[in-house]
Order: C-alpha cells, then structure tokens, then sequence
C-alpha cells in the first residue's frame, strides 16, 4: 500500500509517554511546566529518533512535526529516513527554545538551513495555537510567511478557552482570527479542528487551508469528535494524525484507523458513513493532500516518489480476506508491518527499522525518560 501520513504529531515527547494522562488541565497545569524544566536539544534528539523509529516501523512514510529545537526533529526523520514537515513552534511567551517570537523566528531560519539539500525534509512554521499566540504575532508570522512558500502548523479549535478568547477578544471564531492575521491559504494546516462551526468549515474549503484528524487523542481527551464528514464534504482537505505520544500514547497511523472510521459512524449515529476504503484514503491521499504534497505522494501512480509499505496478511486477525480494506483498518496492527520503502529505498525490513543506531536510540530514549520521570516523582 502507499506509505501512510501522518499530519500531526510533537515526535520528541515519546518521552512523556504515559505521564499525566488522566489529569486535569494538561496543557497549562502538566505539559508546559513539564516542556519548560526538561526541554533541551539533547531531550528532543533523543525523543524524535525514538518516535521516528516507531513511526517508520509502524508504515508512516510522512511526518508532520511542530515541536521545539526542531533541527533535532529534522535530523531525527534524515536518519531514519522518514519524509518530514518539521514546525518550529511559536508562542507570545518564552518557550524552551526562544526566549520570545523573535528568537523563535531565527530558529526557523536556521531549520531552513538545517533541512536544505534533503528533498525529504520542509521547514514550516507552526504557531502553537491562536489563543497563546495571539493576534498580533499570527499577523507578523503570517507577514514573514508571505516572502516564501513554507507550510504554517496550527492546533485549531481544539478546546473552549480557545474558542472563548477569540469571541471575547475578537469578536469571532478561531478561524476568523486566522483569517484577519492573513493566515488562511493552502498553506495552513490546521490539527484537530473540533468546535468548527459551519460558517468556519465553509471560509476553510474556500481559501483552501486543510485539517490534521487526530480521533484517538481527542478520543482519549474526552475534547469530542471532529467534523470529519462535514468537512471532507465541504471539500475540505482532511488527513490523519497522531500528535503527540502524551496525548494520543501512539504514533502509528494503524491504530487510529478504526477510531477515525468509529468516530465518524458514532458521530453520525450511521455505520454507512466513513468506509474503510475512506478512511485508508484519510491516511494516505488525503494526508498528503492536506500537507499539499499530493503530487508526490499518498498513492501509488507513475509519476510519484515510490513510498511503499508491505503489510504480512498472514496472521489470523486478517483471514479469511472477503475485504481487504476492511482487514487493514479494523483487523490490521502496527507490527504486520514487515517493509517500507521511502522513495524506492528500504527503511524497514522484517519489521524493524534499518536506522545503524535503532536499539541504542531506544536505549538513551529509555534512560533520558527514566531519569526525568525520577525528578518529577
């Protein structure tokens, strides 16, 4: 099959992997304290190889990442051999790579640098969210933005306070305040997507800019069920993402697969809708359509990079195979992968990633996640 995209996911917090999942608050009261003590280049080194091994292992060909130190994140999918949109992470506050947007604006010139020469790799920006950016600094990104052709990151109505501070502020929706700051195009990927409204989705499908579904760490959230079918309807471009493993416990685009297509049926109080041939298309296709790399990648036609992936269907789970679809999305798990190939070359073979140094990257992951997880308890 084609390789999968994911187009969402923060690869250096594998290392959280576990911590904080039932509480309250995450974002403001867990992760950023959490990002702000351990964050350093080494930790999302090690974090990223660590989520690009099991990314590659579990038939992801194409990442879509926005973290911080994102040179790392890019080294991380050039060693492993993964195709990567890497987001360097803006905020209007001090983050652990840049003290203020400025800084952050250097860190992505030097991303750019970073991922020149490497076809695989596209530096993007990737501004947190609209309420911790604010107006004024999406409407300065969206202005840098304008003199090149990069990808723009953002999470996007994903929680009320969101929604909350952008009606009290502005007197609109998330996507209206977008809009106003210039950063509505094709460009725009947008994760999550979960209170759009339908005015929203209509001004998305017109100026093009696209959604990254994230249905098992919205799920796990208890945040609701995106709009999926409103929005593939309106003719928005829509693909699948992980986002972090904190959130979601799981990179591999497999295991989100049935919840997209359950979701989607539960939302719509319907089993006809979201085929599995639909929702292998979410991670294929339409992942690529979404980060605007359709051209290339998400299926296998001449004319495109041959991003490939063999899937054993020997197991028990997928016999007998009266629907071939239907077996890879509700029967089929991340380790059936046995191969996967980014443009013609061989990244896994026999399920395990050929990256030189895969156990000792696991080993260092390990230890870094042991020592910090000691701190916090």
């Amino acid at each position: 099959m084609p390789g999968m995209v994911n187009t969402h996911c923060h690869m250096a917090m594998s290392l959280f992997r576990g911590l904080g999942d039932d509480e309250p608050d995450r974002l403001e009261r867990y992760i950023f304290p959490l990002e702000a003590r351990f964050v350093t280049p080494e930790m999302v080194r090690l974090g990223s190889l660590h989520a690009a091994v099991e990314l590659a292992e579990g038939g992801v060909t194409t990442v879509a990442d926005m973290y911080y130190f994102e040179d790392q994140a890019a080294h991380a999918c050039a060693a492993v051999g993964l195709r990567g949109v890497v987001g360097q992470t803006y905020m209007a506050r001090p983050l652990p790579d840049a003290a203020d947007p400025e800084e952050s604006e250097a860190r992505f010139a030097a991303l750019v640098e970073a991922c020149a020469g490497d076809a695989r790799l596209i530096p993007s920006r990737a501004p947190h969210a609209p309420h911790t950016c604010g107006l004024d600094l999406l409407s300065r990104i969206a202005e840098a933005a304008a003199g090149d052709s990069t990808p723009i990151q953002i999470h996007l109505a994903e929680v009320p306070a969101e929604v909350d501070w952008a009606r009290a502020a502005h007197g609109t929706g998330p996507v209206g305040v977008l809009d106003r700051a210039g950063l509505l195009s094709p460009r725009l990927i947008g994760a999550h997507g979960l209170l759009l409204t339908e005015a929203e989705i209509a001004r998305l499908a017109e100026t093009g800019a696209t959604i990254a579904h994230c249905p098992g760490s919205n799920a796990k959230a208890g945040k609701g069920i995106a709009p999926v079918l409103a929005l593939r309807a309106a003719g928005v471009p829509v693909g699948l993402g992980s986002d972090g493993a904190m959130s979601g416990n799981t990179l591999d685009l497999i295991a989100q697969l049935p919840q997209a297509a359950k979701l989607a049926k539960l939302r719509a109080g319907d089993r006809r809708v979201m085929t599995a041939r639909q929702v292998l298309t979410l991670a294929t296709l339409g992942g690529a359509r979404a980060l605007g790399l359709d051209d290339r990648l998400g299926s296998l036609e001449p004319g495109k990079v041959a991003d490939l992936v063999r899937i054993d269907l020997s197991a028990p789970r997928i016999r007998p195979r009266h629907d071939l679809a239907s077996l890879l999305v509700y029967s089929a798990v991340a380790s059936d992968v046995r191969e996967v190939r980014v443009g013609g070359r061989a990244i896994v073979l026999d399920g395990r990633a050929l990256y030189s140094d895969r156990d000792g990257a696991l080993v260092e992951a390990d230890r870094f996640a042991a020592q910090m997880a000691a701190t916090v308890g």
